[in-house]
């Protein structure tokens, strides 16, 4: 299973990463009447990092370490345009394009991984 682990590992990573974005943007739109609700967001970067750390090793002693972040679930507060009188944070046009964009990022992950997979039977066929 190593072999499918190795080949298949990054998109997977990234797809919980990507998961994880979509997952916050709906709370925020569900939230755009709760009043003191703070938008939040996740930055892709930092979670597939964090992610990929566990996975990359220095293989020598004088190679150079990654460099550590305090904040590896990548979970950010968004600053808002506008803050609204009830100090809800959550600004639904923004937020409804960044939900619009995160969701074509993820189908496009799914894509890449639907992709790498067949690659893989087309491979264990000897196509």
């Amino acid at each position: 299973m190593s072999i499918f682990d190795s080949a298949l590992s990054t998109h997977a990573q990234s797809l919980n990463a990507r998961s994880q974005r979509v997952e916050v943007l709906a709370q925020n739109i569900a939230n755009a009447d709760t009043p003191n609700f703070k938008a939040r967001d996740i930055e892709f970067k930092k979670v597939f990092r964090s992610a990929s750390e566990d996975t990359m090793q220095t293989t020598h002693g004088k190679h150079m370490a990654l460099p550590v972040d305090e904040n590896k679930d990548g979970m950010m507060y968004r600053i808002p345009f506008n803050v609204a009188f009830d100090g809800n944070t959550v600004e639904l046009n923004v937020e409804q394009a960044q939900y619009g964009k995160a969701a074509a990022e993820y189908q496009a992950t799914v894509n890449f991984l639907q992709d790498e997979i067949s690659g893989l039977r087309k491979a264990l066929r000897g196509e």
